[in-house]
C-alpha cells in the first residue's frame, strides 16, 4: 500500500497538533517560514506512514491530507 501525507504548507500555522498525534513520530516542526511566517511541519519519512490519518484528523487548520 502507498501512501501519501501532503502538508499544504502556506496554510500550516505550526501548532504542532500533528506532530503529537503521529503515532510514527515521523512529522517533524520545519526550520524553514512558510509565507506568513511560521514554521510548518515536514514529514520526515513518507514511507514510514501507517495512513492512520490522525495528522489530519488533529490539524485544525486542515492542511495535511493522507492519501492511501
Amino acid at each position: 500500500m502507498i501512501t501519501r501525507v501532503t502538508i499544504y504548507e502556506d496554510i500550516c500555522k505550526g501548532c504542532g497538533l500533528c506532530t503529537t498525534a503521529c503515532p510514527k513520530k515521523i512529522l517533524v516542526m520545519g526550520s524553514h517560514m512558510n509565507s506568513k511566517g511560521y514554521h510548518p511541519v515536514t514529514i520526515i519519512d513518507q514511507n514510514l506512514c501507517i495512513s492512520c490519518a490522525m495528522c489530519a484528523r488533529m490539524c485544525p487548520d486542515c492542511a495535511i491530507k493522507v492519501e492511501k
